[in-house]
């Protein structure tokens, strides 16, 4: 009886260090698309089933051509699960998710390729390529470009999106610059030459969460030069440098009509402290010099487009700085940035 009851324990041991070893190592999908369209940026998750405490190496099959965009997946971690997702961008035919080698300090483990379908999307004549979670614009601004063209510069951020491909087949002249991509999320700045009779510039993504195009508007009016160089690609920037002007105006009046009829000298700080903080709204622009033949950029990136070239050497107000690059006024409302270098050296 008592070699039975050892065989007994023994079983009751070694199944339960199995299935304590099978909950400490098993991975599988999570989450995979059952389709996709053409461009379309996706996520692909993997879970570890009781791996909050463990750590693996996830690696796909390096003999695809079929890879994700980071080579590490976005980890998190969840009671005592821990999700991987990985980002893949779908091309014209059916998506092949290659085998996934998962090592861990338990056991390695190997997930099968996958297929995903790809489907046809019926575009709108003013789509713009871009299939996103989201995107938005998150400032932008409109200046002269030329004598007869605007040009606009969009700041805009996006999820799960392939901003790279984004098209306005409308427009002429357009171009996308200085993309950044932190897994889901991406950034980067559009630029588009439009006439100057041209009042809305008007363009559709498609949600891929909502399954429909979403358009987006911008309203394609240049402000005053002032307006438009401070605002620093955001325009509502100006609106609330007004706002406090007319506030420091409205306390600087209000603080000397309280010093004349109270005779409080404590108004009378109040309202030259007003009136100096005022004045500085109006200080002059630090004026600098630009070389003859310097580049004159779009907008402050390595990869931006030059919009034209300075004809002979500049004097010129220093409207904003960004890193090595400033922003100055050429001629009358055509505006850009130009980089350190370009400087004059007296």
């Amino acid at each position: 009886m008592s070699f039975f009851r050892s065989v007994c324990l023994y079983v009751v041991m070694v199944l339960s260090l199995t299935s304590y070893l099978d909950a400490q190592g098993e991975y599988h999908y999570s989450y995979i698309p059952k389709k996709v369209y053409e461009n379309q940026l996706f996520p692909v998750t993997v879970v570890g089933v009781g791996t909050s405490q463990g750590s693996a190496t996830l690696t796909y099959d390096n003999a695809s051509p079929i890879q994700p965009l980071f080579d590490t997946p976005l980890e998190v971690k969840n009671g005592h699960n821990t999700f991987y997702t990985f980002y893949f961008k779908a091309g014209k035919t059916d998506v092949r998710i290659p085998m996934l080698f998962i090592s861990s300090e338990i056991q390695d483990v190997t997930l099968e390729k996958h297929y995903i379908s790809i489907e046809t999307l019926k575009p709108q004549n003013d789509f713009s390529g871009v299939l996103a979670a989201d995107m938005k614009i998150k400032n932008y601004q409109v200046s002269n470009f030329d004598g007869s063209n605007h040009i606009v510069t969009l700041s805009i951020e996006a999820y799960e999106a392939n901003i790279e491909d984004m098209i306005l087949s409308s427009v002429p002249e357009y171009g996308i610059e200085n993309i950044k991509r932190d897994y889901a999320k991406v950034t980067a700045e559009f630029y588009a030459v439009l006439p100057r009779t041209q009042k809305e510039l008007v363009f559709t993504y498609f949600n891929t969460i909502k399954q429909r195009y979403i358009p987006i508007n911008v309203s394609v009016k240049v402000a005053d030069a002032s307006v438009t160089t401070q605002s620093d690609l955001n325009p509502k920037v100006d609106a609330f440098k007004r706002l406090k002007r007319y506030t420091l105006v409205t306390f600087s009046i209000f603080f000397l009509l309280m010093f004349i009829w109270r005779r409080d000298f404590l108004y009378l700080v109040l309202g030259v402290v007003s009136i100096i903080t005022l004045l500085t709204f109006y200080i002059p622009h630090k004026k600098i010099c630009v070389k003859q033949g310097a580049p004159l950029y779009i907008i402050p990136t390595e990869t931006s487009t030059i919009g034209t070239r300075v004809e002979k050497e500049l004097d010129t107000m220093l409207l904003a700085e960004r890193g090595e690059y400033k922003k100055v006024e050429y001629k009358k409302g055509i505006i850009g940035w130009i980089k350190n270098e370009d400087l004059c050296n007296h």
